[in-house]
């Protein structure tokens, strides 16, 4: 076995004078100061999230780049000294550097956000200087100590901050829109793996050589200084094949290059799993690095797989999955892991307080250990909303927890005396990064309720925008940017039914399923651009966005000609009054009004399936519907009190459908809820109440659902029920000419202007087919009103009603000794009348209100003898 002859605190083989050490522990309660800071505004940008823009992307951010690269630049340079027992700096360098950093990162963050994007660009180059700066300095210690028993480590510091300068130049080209050439997303995705695989994991397997042993109080394993050695060259190579494999858009470069990583990076771990085995991890900080380490393990393999199955393009997207893997699962806790471990030992004071400061660094660690770690796979996998709510929740309470106890560790380290300018920059980070946070949320304190109306506002260049979809609206509904932005639109699904996003130049997303993501790279803005959900009706109910030009004399007419406006023309030509009286069409067949008896038995099965179907709608007026089984209405359903439905829905549409049985009792949310096409869902219900019934799509927008078509009638027989010699039902409906779910046949449903009303399907259908009945028989007519807006006034001219049922009870029975002329129900309201015609003859029935009579909803008895 080799020991571990490195003293975490002590730079050099002579003891270090009482003066030096206390400015050394004065130094770190600084430097770690603004590492805690960043913490604290990453948990407020995480709280804050609805009110930011581009929120992820800042998240991640202000923790990657300001909490995480603070903390790599001050310990790598800590651990730097105490291996290759090099001397410290002189006074100014970490200050400035510290100051430096800091300055470029804010920058960062505002430029990318706010803009003037210069800013940001300027920001990159000066994170990027810094930390050139940083490793030529390590390089050059390194050097002086040729043959050093720990130079291996170092260089895996040296190789991550070259990482490092690699990812930030890739971010400043992305910022600046350069090269025009490659695809932003290949950037992107160059960008993310040599930042999180090579700044930050190269910087982690590095450390844990050494830190792990530390932390288990224990030797190294041997051969750990060959395996470093081995494994980095392994893993630098490997690196610079995936982000060359991304960059040309050769997927399977890329793959070989991360294949090559993770034979490294396995490798690397080698000594790790031998120490473990000697030595269990049985602290705080031993636990947390351990669980950051196999988290690191789960994200490497899953961005393997993603990676290999997915477009070059299409990968920075892809690993979104990979989020709470990389930042809580591996970053987080092996942060949190070494602060716990490393903060009381450098701080110093003495046995006692080096024992004081660890015992309040570890309170509470067993249970923010369990809620990071239960957390992690319930933020990644597709879980309910508050379930994934209840996961955040308990990774910022270890967070917070963290923070709190930390900063109360450094506030009361040995008497730290703060210089003007290291104090400066603590205070400066803090409260210019907090001024950003407030700046960008618009200070207005715009409620996640409202984000969806706030405008998105950037910097010319190249921009990221989060574009959400959920509850029919886009959120940001608008977005400005200046003239040349090229933007990047990342969309995201939220809603629970498919939605797409078309822009009027041309460009489209894949149709999203509920959680799924596409990005859309667009051009150099040159003036305002609409944008829509395709799915039929989407658009008319108010799902669009625009994106305009920032400072732009006036908003103008939008980019590119929009297909619907086409659709728009023909339902307006389309809207003319109808002829009823005109002949049906050849072939065409009357839905069969004739309703059948209750089936036998208690259980009833039914197959639905939700389809599109051109159906003749008006005498030689064909339209396009969205129908239950193939028909307006759908399938009648019959039975009895008590008696138990099982419906399977199957959706053989191109959108999502859903289905509302009016007839059952229970919960709406599994079985009403949307099923995407190909889907099925079974939908089960107890009858426990005579009456009749609608059912109908519960996808919305409802309105047009049911207005296209998506309806039906469930008869369920009331106890006792006469039997009489002809049973009818008919449900009427309003009539919607033009492209269904297009503007302007939107418009008229909100407007109530139905171009007819129908019974069963079709405007004066049963003019043209009759319903028959013999003169004496005893008829019953079960009526539905589906509307999706009217009701009716059910009236047959020359017959009187001695029997009138509404909504589950007998307003006249015969006997009673009066009579009725009507049947009136409200929209989605039932019931039947019975009547027996005296004498052969034509019997019209109509809706007795004359504007849906005339306008379609009649008919005719034809009593014959």
């Amino acid at each position: 076995m080799t020991s571990v002859d490195v003293r975490i605190g002590t730079p050099g083989p002579r003891p270090t004078p009482p003066t030096r050490r206390r400015s050394r522990a004065s130094w770190h309660a600084r430097a770690n100061g603004v590492v805690l800071a960043w913490l604290a505004l990453a948990g407020v940008a995480a709280l804050a999230h609805g009110r930011l823009p581009a929120p992820e992307w800042l998240l991640i951010h202000v923790f990657l780049l300001g909490a995480v690269t603070n903390a790599i630049v001050t310990w790598t340079e800590h651990f730097a000294i105490a291996l290759l027992r090099h001397s410290e700096p002189a006074q100014w360098v970490r200050p400035v550097r510290l100051a430096a950093l800091n300055t470029g990162v804010v920058s960062v963050l505002y430029g990318a956000t706010h803009g003037p994007i210069q800013v940001g660009i300027a920001g990159a180059a000066i994170v990027v200087g810094v930390i050139g700066w940083h490793v030529g300095i390590l390089a050059v210690w390194s050097r002086r100590a040729l043959g050093g028993r720990f130079a291996h480590v170092v260089a895996w510091y040296i190789c991550a901050g070259a990482a490092l300068i690699t990812g930030g130049t890739l971010g400043g080209l992305m910022l600046a829109g350069w090269p025009p050439r490659v695809s932003t997303m290949r950037l992107e995705a160059a960008h993310i793996h040599v930042n999180l695989l090579g700044w930050i994991g190269l910087a982690v397997l590095g450390t844990l050589f050494t830190l792990w042993p530390t932390v288990l109080r224990t030797q190294m394993a041997d051969g750990s200084g060959a395996i470093a050695r081995r494994s980095l060259r392994l893993a630098v190579p490997g690196l610079a094949v995936t982000v060359g494999g991304f960059l040309g858009g050769a997927r399977w470069v890329a793959v070989a290059g991360l294949l090559l990583y993770a034979a490294a990076a396995a490798l690397a771990l080698v000594p790790f799993l031998r120490t473990a085995r000697r030595r269990r991890p049985h602290t705080p900080a031993a636990w947390m690095l351990a669980a950051g380490t196999a988290w690191f393990v789960v994200a490497v393999l899953t961005d393997l797989s993603v990676v290999a199955t997915r477009a070059a393009d299409q990968v920075a997207h892809g690993i979104e999955p990979l989020v709470p893997f990389i930042l809580v699962g591996f970053v987080g806790q092996t942060l949190l892991g070494a602060l716990t471990f490393l903060l009381p030992v450098v701080l110093g004071g003495g046995p006692a307080a080096l024992k004081r400061n660890a015992a309040l660094l570890e309170r509470g660690w067993i249970i923010r250990l369990a809620l990071v770690n239960v957390a992690v796979p319930l933020i990644a996998l597709p879980v309910p909303g508050r379930v994934s709510q209840f996961a955040w929740a308990a990774v910022l309470a270890a967070l917070g927890a963290f923070v709190l106890l930390a900063t109360v560790t450094v506030a009361r380290a040995r008497g730290p005396r703060v210089s003007p300018t290291a104090g400066g920059v603590t205070v400066g980070v803090l409260a210019t990064a907090v001024a950003v946070a407030v700046a960008l949320s618009g200070g207005t304190g715009v409620t996640a309720q409202n984000s969806a109306q706030r405008t998105a506002q950037l910097g010319a260049g190249v921009q990221t925008v989060e574009v959400t979809l959920v509850g029919m609206r886009f959120s940001p509904g608008k977005i400005e940017a200046a003239p040349g932005t090229r933007l990047v639109l990342r969309v995201t699904n939220r809603d629970a039914q498919q939605h797409d996003l078309r822009l009027a130049t041309g460009q489209q997303t894949p149709m999203l399923g509920p959680g799924q993501t596409a990005t859309l790279e667009l051009p150099p803005l040159t003036g305002p651009i609409d944008g829509w959900c395709t799915v039929p009706g989407h658009r008319a109910a108010g799902m669009t966005m625009r994106i305009e030009v920032k400072g732009a004399a006036g908003s103008g007419p939008a980019t590119g000609s929009n297909p619907m406006d086409h659709m728009d023309q023909m339902d307006h030509a389309a809207a003319g009054p109808l002829n009823l009286a005109a002949p049906m069409s050849t072939g065409w067949r009357p839905y069969d009004a004739t309703l059948r008896p209750a089936p036998g038995g208690t259980e009833h099965k039914i197959e639905i399936r939700a389809v599109q179907k051109e159906i003749e709608v008006a005498p030689g007026v064909r339209q396009r519907m969205w129908t239950f089984g193939g028909t307006v209405p759908g399938p009648v359903l019959r039975g009895k009190v008590g008696d138990v439905f099982t419906v399977t829905l199957i959706n053989d549409d191109t959108m999502g459908h859903g289905i509302d049985f009016h007839a059952g009792s229970l919960a709406p949310d599994v079985p009403m809820r949307t099923i995407q096409p190909g889907e099925r869902l079974t939908y089960r219900f107890r009858a426990e109440h005579a009456g009749a019934w609608l059912y109908h799509c519960s996808t919305m927008p409802m309105l047009q659902h049911i207005a296209n078509g998506m309806y039906g009638a469930v008869i369920i027989d009331p106890p006792k029920l006469a039997k009489v010699d002809r049973e009818y039902v008919l449900v009427q409906g309003e009539l919607y000419l033009g492209q269904p779910g297009s503007t302007a046949q939107v418009a008229k449903m909100h407007d109530g202007r139905p171009d007819a009303w129908m019974f069963n399907g079709t405007a004066a259908g049963y003019d043209h087919a009759p319903l028959t009945a013999r003169p004496g028989e005893r008829v019953r007519v079960w009526v539905v009103a589906a509307g999706p807006a009217s009701g009716t006034a059910f009236h047959i001219v020359g017959a009187q009603f001695d029997t009138v049922y509404k909504e589950g009870a007998y307003l006249l029975r015969p006997g009673d000794g009066g009579g009725s002329q009507v049947l009136d129900l409200a929209a989605a309201q039932g019931g039947f009348v019975e009547t027996v015609f005296p004498e052969p003859g034509h019997y019209p029935f109509v809706d007795h209100d004359m504007r849906h009579g005339e306008a379609g909803a009649h008919g005719i008895f034809e009593v014959t003898r």
